[in-house]
């Protein structure tokens, strides 16, 4: 066991504590006003009845699957008998780190209006505290997960580095479920919810947002909580655990043995202490400026991420000497992810000519500013997938992928883990976004002073652009972590092939011995090509389940958004003095709705991924 892996699982107790620290920072922070505290108390119970709701039906999921997965491990004898477990734990750790999450979030808006109160730093720092808290858990949960499971290999088995190597990729599959049931029904609770008090509160009754006469209200900032709290938790969990899953698999395919195993943790764990630095040198000064809040947040991921670069240097240099172009691929996903934001931040920020030219439609009516909106939400995918191509390519080139193909699916991976190794900070000005709607939220439903509102108004702002950043990092992360798992399952065919006899191959005529077979001649023997009509119906069929999956969510959030609509529409017809403050709307209906709405439309969606 390598000395230096050490800093994995201490990075990731680190992660824990200082999560619990912020956590308690935050908690001593005041409340503000009877009133507040009360509408606080009623998001949470709405939050927290929508994910008893949404773990049961994930709970009845996951018994499902592990008793599948026990009987191909322990029945058919084809898969590890770790692997039921190891779904088990990822699963349950996600799921664990978004209901802490979404616990601090839903306790901090209160907390981050009467911040907002005193000044604009206050509001910013207990929000941005509250985050940092969600970020620290998912960074710390799932590399303490990792480092248990290979900690159990290496001192309680006897198990090969290949047999891991083939086993680790198959651990993220209750990460990934988690994460895909977390967003499909917080997705739908979330705008079912949104657009149901919007409808009809905003457009038909003609009251401001989050007024509390509106029934759909509290429902609309749960909304926040499930959808960009808990489900964008589970979502970035996904992609961090099985980034790192990857990237030790292939680092023994790669012929890195147990250096280019571990290097992903070290690294891991490495960029959990210089987030916590990050997270203490944001900052603001009071009536800050919309570009200076983005200052303020951008310091400190700039900082973190300078600091990993350096740090990772000398991890290589230690660690893999002889392969130190690896340093190159780090640097590759980390510029990368810096890119990606600033290109959402570019997009999303209302101090630039994307959104202002949006603003500028809507003088003109709501159908341009729909055309002009998708038109630039379409050109905004350009910074994204070029950069996301261009680091493809060049963590290829920087491992040794032109020398030897495996090395170079090793950089592709390392840039992912280096993408994601500041994580604990990207995900905490993430998770920042909905505390601090939230908080505006509270102060609007509250009656506080015009000047908090505006202040909760200006961290609302920047909170919409770090959601779309953190979103952005999701999907670059992901497509570099995928393209690493394909090869991971390229590699267990190869090894499964030799398993079942297989042990030499005809390509072009000529004999393979199996062991020293490439992966291109492997996808030759197997018939992998563009020309082959069996992998051009699985590109037409995967590309159109895109489509089926996004018609399908789409009409699950309209048929869940009606019945709010419904609702909401009842309760002003029905309940007298809603409209003159003397009557009290039933915020728990709506919650109901929703929670309803969700987990009934999530499942089918959710099965068409698996």
């Amino acid at each position: 066991m390598p000395k230096l892996w050490w800093i994995a699982p201490i990075g990731a107790l680190f992660a824990l504590f200082y999560a619990r620290k912020f956590y308690k920072e935050v908690m001593k922070a005041p409340e503000g006003n009877e009133k507040m505290i009360s509408i606080a108390g009623h998001v949470r119970e709405g939050a927290y009845a929508y994910l008893r709701q949404q773990y049961k039906v994930v709970g009845i999921f996951f018994i499902g699957a592990f008793l599948v997965l026990l009987f191909i491990s322990f029945g058919l004898h084809s898969q590890s008998k770790v692997v039921p477990f190891a779904f088990l734990t990822s699963g349950f750790l996600s799921g664990l780190a978004g209901f802490l999450g979404m616990k601090t979030a839903t306790s901090a808006s209160s907390r981050t209006a009467e911040g907002a109160r005193k000044s604009l730093n206050q509001g910013l720092q207990v929000a941005f505290r509250s985050g940092a808290v969600m970020g620290l858990i998912v960074v710390g949960m799932g590399l303490l997960d990792i480092s248990l499971w290979f900690f159990v290999f290496r001192k309680f088995t006897d198990v090969s580095l290949l047999d891991m190597a083939m086993m680790l990729p198959c651990f993220g599959i209750g990460a990934s479920s988690q994460a895909l049931f977390a967003r499909v029904g917080g997705g739908i609770f979330t705008k079912a919810a949104d657009v149901g008090a919007d409808l009809v509160g905003k457009i038909e009754a003609g009251i401001p947002e989050d007024d509390p006469r509106n029934p759909a209200t509290i429902a609309d900032n749960v909304g926040d909580n499930v959808g960009d709290v808990a489900g964008m938790g589970a979502d970035l969990y996904e992609s961090y655990y099985n980034s790192m899953l990857a990237c030790a698999a292939l680092g023994v395919t790669a012929g890195l043995g147990i250096a280019g195993m571990v290097v992903p943790m070290i690294l891991a764990g490495v960029g959990i202490f210089l987030s916590i630095i990050g997270i203490y040198a944001v900052k603001t000064k009071e009536e800050a400026s919309q570009k200076e809040l983005l200052k303020a947040l951008g310091k400190g991921i700039n900082l973190s991420s300078v600091l990993v670069l350096i740090v990772s240097s000398v991890i290589i240099k230690f660690m893999l000497p002889h392969n130190f172009g690896v340093w190159g691929s780090i640097v590759t996903g980390l510029i990368a992810g810096v890119i990606i934001g600033k290109g959402t931040e570019y997009y999303t920020s209302s101090n630039y000519s994307p959104t202002k030219g949006i603003a500028e439609q809507a003088k003109t009516g709501p159908a341009t500013v729909m055309i002009d909106g998708i038109a630039t939400g379409m050109m905004s995918t350009i910074i994204p997938v070029i950069t996301i191509s261009i680091a493809i390519l060049l963590s290829y080139a920087f491992a040794g992928g032109f020398f030897f193909f495996f090395l170079g699916l090793y950089g592709i991976a390392i840039a992912a883990v280096g993408m994601l190794s500041t994580l604990g900070l990207t995900l905490a000005t993430d998770a920042y976004g909905p505390i601090a709607d939230n908080a505006g939220g509270n102060a609007e439903m509250s009656g506080l002073e015009p000047y908090v509102r505006e202040r909760t108004d200006a961290l609302d702002a920047l909170g919409n652009t770090t959601a779309a950043t953190g979103k952005g990092f999701a999907i670059g992360s992901a497509a570099l972590t995928a393209m690493a798992l394909i090869a991971s399952f390229v590699e267990q065919i190869k090894v499964g092939l030799e398993r079942a006899g297989v042990h030499v191959i005809q390509v072009s005529g000529t004999s393979i011995d199996m062991a020293n077979a490439k992966l291109s001649d492997l996808m030759y023997y197997l018939d992998v090509t563009l020309i082959n009509p069996k992998v051009l119906i699985g590109l037409f069929v995967g590309g159109l389940s895109a489509f089926i999956f996004s018609a399908m969510t789409m009409k699950a959030v309209g048929r869940a958004a009606r019945s709010m609509v419904e609702e909401v529409r009842r309760q002003f017809r029905e309940i007298a003095g809603i409209m003159d403050g003397t009557g009290k709307p039933d915020y728990a209906a709506c919650v109901a709705i929703s929670t309803r709405g969700a987990q009934r439309e999530m499942f089918v969606p959710s099965l068409l991924a698996l």
